[in-house]
């Protein structure tokens, strides 16, 4: 069983500083009262969901090198002839590995 106090023990924080366009600060504000939220609320909100993002590209990246380490490629010769079918009357399908 979690001692309790641990349990409701808020993670520890960091302040950073940034300086921002005054546009997108007065965008921050608009959201932030829409919301009825603190400015540092949105932008640790933004902040999580670029990480997050960044994170899975990463991840998406390293399974793409992967594949492609592993011979799943396809040869430029069929991409390039696949592109030049796309806008004809005919359009060849994707090709694939």
């Amino acid at each position: 069983m979690k001692n309790q106090s641990s349990a409701k023990r808020k993670p520890e924080t960091r302040v950073l500083t940034a300086h921002v366009p005054t546009e997108l600060a007065e965008k921050v504000d608009v959201y932030a009262e829409q919301l009825e939220r603190p400015r540092g609320w949105i932008v640790k909100q933004a902040l999580q969901a670029w990480i997050d993002e960044e994170e899975l590209r990463h991840q998406m990246t390293l399974a793409a090198l992967a594949e492609a380490d592993a011979g799943h490629v396809v040869p430029h010769d069929e991409v390039e002839k696949w592109i030049r079918s796309l806008g004809t009357d005919k359009p060849l399908p994707p090709p694939f590995p």
